[in-house]
């Protein structure tokens, strides 16, 4: 069997707008709710103020300061070898307070020439419209997603940039991570449904009802905006996104097997089965039924959802954890886990279960359910990496963690799977959404910013950057 990828294959990285452009308050441009969040790290929860405070470290502000670099950043992306890059639209740049009438043309403005500079380097945008983000102003005003006058907000965002970037864009994505709206982390960051509330985001708690109501007004808004694409713009091609935390049952024991069915129905397969197949699925009755869900639909909502299936699927995909019902389960410790610790797996510095045969599994998992065209489109290991005193930094456990996910999908392949595309999350180190640490790098490029606000912002390639290059120069085949 061919150990190359198809041809055509898209090779890249993925960035989010609030995570690396900084410029928080530039050009016009408002508050949204990351701009709300102080540093944190993995022991220490981030903050969220609903006053921007004097004094408090708030990360999201400078990012790596993209805005201003994306030249020189993207420049770096071609040399890698990259034929696509995720980047996010912050919303907030375009509709300071989100209900704006008129868009903010200094923030059309930006993306215009960013894109522009990717075409120059024969990179394809991919572009995510909300990457847990919105503007503040949607916060205070509606409680985010909460109300159903954000879909309005959304779907006239989404007119303006389809309208500018008609030319220039052409593939797209709805919602980042939708599915982590069913989590009270998913609240905070996906759904925005934090008005008036202070403390630490480790501590918010809302319910079932509240999160699957804010989910319903997000698949109506994103099956809207499908439509409206494919009616104005044929050429568009228009995916979800959703978080892929692929799960087993810890034991052959039958309750263990219903345990970890139930979650991956709630966790993975919920979001992805509505924007895709177009419908609620029947084991949600259940659910809701149990959890006191009654969600509130207008006529016309679940039209717009069978209207709005999506052209393909995209995910992130990390880690992977145990499902069980007994109680010497032992608890996983990433801040992105959900289950138990699975003992033939080791673990990131941040306690991430490192599972490459998992994310072959998941690409086929996903792909027997709904046969459609698949991206990769967040992959990636935070680490600690040191900076020799020639400024070099021997990542070998990146260059590793890459090589074997890269070789999981080429696996996949073979099984059958129609994956078109791969971004690895954070091709240049940014700050973490979870922490807010800058400790934890993602990148293969190496950006001198830290935890404290210091740093040049000075770019360096870290020996994984050329192993990246060879993987892409040889379409996957090179994974020596």
């Amino acid at each position: 069997m061919s150990k190359q990828f198809p041809d055509g294959f898209f090779w890249g990285g993925a960035l989010a707008a609030n995570q690396c452009e900084g410029a928080w308050d530039a050009d016009g441009r408002g508050p949204s709710i990351d701009d709300h969040l102080t540093g944190g790290s993995f022991k220490l929860s981030r903050m969220l103020t609903q006053d921007i405070k004097p004094g408090v470290f708030y990360p999201n502000h400078d990012g790596i300061d993209f805005y201003h670099h994306y030249a020189d950043d993207i420049a770096l992306f071609a040399e890698m070898g990259f034929n696509m890059l995720r980047v996010s639209i912050s919303w907030s740049r375009i509709f300071p307070n989100g209900d704006e009438k008129e868009p903010n043309k200094a923030g059309l403005a930006f993306y215009d020439s960013l894109f522009d500079c990717m075409h120059q380097h024969n990179i394809e945008p991919l572009v995510t419209l909300s990457h847990y983000e919105m503007p503040w102003g949607l916060v205070e005003k509606y409680n985010g997603w909460e109300s159903r006058e954000t879909i309005d907000c959304f779907v006239h965002y989404c007119e303006t940039v389809f309208k500018c970037y008609k030319d220039k864009v052409h593939w797209w994505l709805t919602f980042n991570e939708i599915n982590t709206g069913t989590t009270d982390m998913g609240t905070l960051l996906s759904t925005s449904m934090v008005k008036g509330y202070n403390g630490p985001i480790s501590g918010l708690k809302t319910t079932p009802q509240q999160r699957f109501q804010a989910l319903h007004h997000q698949f109506v808004a994103s099956g809207r905006v499908v439509q409206l694409a494919h009616e104005k713009y044929p050429d568009f091609k228009v995916g979800n996104m959703d978080c892929f935390i692929l799960s087993y049952p810890a034991t052959c024991d039958p309750k263990d097997i219903l345990a970890n069915e139930a979650q991956m129905r709630l966790s993975n397969w919920f979001c992805s089965d509505v924007q895709v197949r177009g419908y609620y699925p029947a084991y949600a009755r259940r659910y809701f039924k149990e959890n006191n869900v009654e969600l509130k639909m207008e006529p016309g909502d679940l039209d717009d959802i069978a209207g709005g299936k999506v052209d393909f699927y995209t995910f992130s995909y990390y880690m992977s954890n145990v499902v069980g019902t007994h109680k010497d389960l032992q608890k996983a410790q990433g801040n992105m886990t959900i289950g138990g610790k699975n003992p033939y797996l080791p673990s990131t510095d941040w306690g991430w279960q490192i599972d490459p045969d998992g994310l072959r599994y998941a690409l086929n998992e996903i792909y027997d359910r709904y046969e459609i065209p698949i991206m990769v489109v967040e992959n990636g290991m935070g680490a600690r990496d040191k900076v020799e005193a020639d400024g070099s930094i021997h990542d070998t456990y990146r260059i590793d963690y890459l090589r074997k996910h890269v070789a999981a999908m080429r696996e996949a392949v073979v099984d059958g799977v129609n994956l078109i595309g791969y971004t690895w999350w954070g091709p240049i180190d940014i700050v973490s959404a979870g922490t807010g640490e800058f400790a934890k790098r993602y990148g293969f490029i190496y950006v001198d910013k830290h935890d404290d606000g210091t740093g040049t912002l000075n770019r360096s390639r870290k020996d994984s950057f050329y192993a990246y290059q060879k993987i892409i120069k040889s379409n996957g085949a090179d994974l020596s």
